[in-house]
């Protein structure tokens, strides 16, 4: 099964989104947007994004756990992995970004 999007509502009015793989797992989280059109162009721009290495920091937290940020072309953060054990994990969390990305499907639940 294909990737998706999930758009919600936070409790004080603010909109995010999550790229779930097909096994439903969150593997990218966006930052709050103060609407939900600012929030859908966010989806847009990880569509766009994904697919291009280039986008991709990878980083180590001052824990010892690994995660990525995927950035557009302007730099600014679209969207941030969860924590991983390894930089392994974190990569394979990227490829999974990379093939997941690009899906159209939009669960709107805000």
């Amino acid at each position: 099964m294909a990737g998706w999007f999930e758009l919600s509502k936070s409790s004080d009015g603010q909109f995010r989104f999550v790229l779930k793989a097909g096994n439903a797992e969150t593997i990218l989280t966006s930052e709050l947007y103060k609407t939900k059109s600012s929030a859908e162009n966010g989806i847009e721009s990880v569509q766009k994004n994904a697919a291009q290495e280039e986008r991709y920091e990878r980083k180590e937290s001052t824990n010892g756990k690994w995660f990525f940020n995927l950035k557009a072309a302007n730099h600014q953060v679209i969207g941030s992995s969860q924590m991983y054990a390894s930089a392994q994990s974190r990569d394979a969390g990227i490829e999974s970004v990379k093939t997941n990305g690009a899906t159209k499907t939009v669960k709107d639940n805000s």
